[in-house]
């Protein structure tokens, strides 16, 4: 039996489980993940997502105990504590936001040891879609926001997400993480532009000038991170309030991380523009709704761990384009080397500044 026919199989007696054997099936899009979903449309009218993650289909998630040496060697799900998609990943971290009045989908049924999920379905509104047939963005932006602050306002995480499908570990996103992330730039883009190549010298001062900025940015994990908030993986519940009106989705790599680390992945996005006047708009709501947080030294992170981290999507574009064959990719490099370039200019980023002029021409950067 192929593997094909072996996930059918089980998703069909995970569909009968949920009584929804006779259900209509549309599968949606893939996306750079090994994850799949389903619409799933009952015949009463009831409406859900199946979720297909093959958990063989990932290298191991990083074990707690793990030494860097250790994760390193077991590849990079360990190097940057992302969760292999794993089915109690998702279920623990959704029913932790759900615990703080956040909008997670609820999952009615799990088959955990074969990685598939039927979850609620919150729709087509995501906010991205929304903004493209004319809402007003800044509402929206702003209550992501607000769901935000109540993620960081409820401080560190449990150690342990006690999920019902099973615990998972709540973990930093550490320096080796961090400067693993960033790595991928100096790996990556030379295969996708043969204008630039880094030797062992290159690449040790790439370390050094990212050094003060990975520091900062592991010294400062506080909160969990949803890692991935951006346009894309929100939707708009309209029905709801506050900040239940951002549904989460994508959020399995939480970590616990510098409380940045969402607002510039949300802010500084890689798939659409962020006017800078929103852009600021939605940081003074940040800082009004937080009002002891150190701003100067927040902002310093933010710009900082944004540079990083577009560096880092860079490298993952790069890779997508050149070893996976989705040329689609390149058409959001022009707006991350802006980002990148605009952060570049802040005082504390001279070194790192520095090193692009040195080993990147201008003209590959945009």
């Amino acid at each position: 039996m192929t593997l094909a026919c072996e996930r059918e199989t089980l998703k069909l007696a995970l569909l009968a489980q949920a009584g929804l054997s006779d259900a209509e099936r549309y599968p949606l899009p893939g996306d750079a993940s090994t994850r799949r979903y389903e619409r799933i449309i009952a015949r009463d009218g009831r409406r859900f997502m199946l979720m297909d993650q093959p958990p063989a289909f990932e290298s191991q998630p990083c074990d707690p105990s793990w030494s860097a040496e250790e994760r390193h060697a077991n590849g990079w799900n360990a190097i940057a504590r992302l969760s292999a998609g794993r089915i109690e990943a998702f279920v623990a971290v959704a029913e932790h936001l759900n615990s703080l009045g956040l909008s997670a989908p609820a999952i009615p049924v799990l088959d955990v040891a074969n990685g598939l999920a039927l979850i609620e379905d919150f729709g087509d509104d995501l906010f991205a879609r929304v903004i493209e047939q004319g809402a007003d963005e800044e509402p929206l932006y702003l209550a992501a926001i607000e769901a935000m602050v109540t993620l960081h306002e409820a401080g560190l995480p449990p150690s342990i997400l006690k999920g019902s499908a099973g615990d998972w570990p709540m973990l930093a996103y550490d320096a080796v993480a961090l400067q693993g992330g960033a790595d991928l730039f100096v790996e990556w883009l030379p295969k996708y532009d043969t204008r630039v190549a880094f030797d062992d010298a290159a690449i040790a001062e790439w370390r050094a000038a990212w050094a003060p900025v990975v520091q900062a940015g592991a010294e400062g994990a506080s909160v969990m991170a949803h890692r991935d908030y951006h346009a894309e993986n929100l939707i708009w519940l309209s029905g709801r309030t506050g900040g239940a009106r951002v549904g989460m989705i994508d959020f399995q790599d939480a970590v616990i991380a510098h409380p940045s680390w969402d607002l510039h992945s949300l802010l500084q996005d890689a798939r659409r523009d962020v006017s800078p006047a929103l852009e600021a708009k939605a940081l003074e709501h940040y800082f009004a709704m937080r009002p002891s947080v150190d701003r100067a030294a927040f902002m310093a992170s933010y710009a900082g761990l944004a540079a990083l981290n577009e560096a880092r999507i860079i490298g993952i574009f790069a890779r997508l384009i050149a070893r996976d064959d989705k040329p689609r990719y390149a058409q959001f490099l022009p707006r991350m080397w802006g980002h990148l370039n605009r952060n570049l200019q802040q005082p504390a980023l001279a070194s790192v500044a520095a090193w692009f002029d040195k080993y990147v021409p201008v003209e590959v950067r945009q």
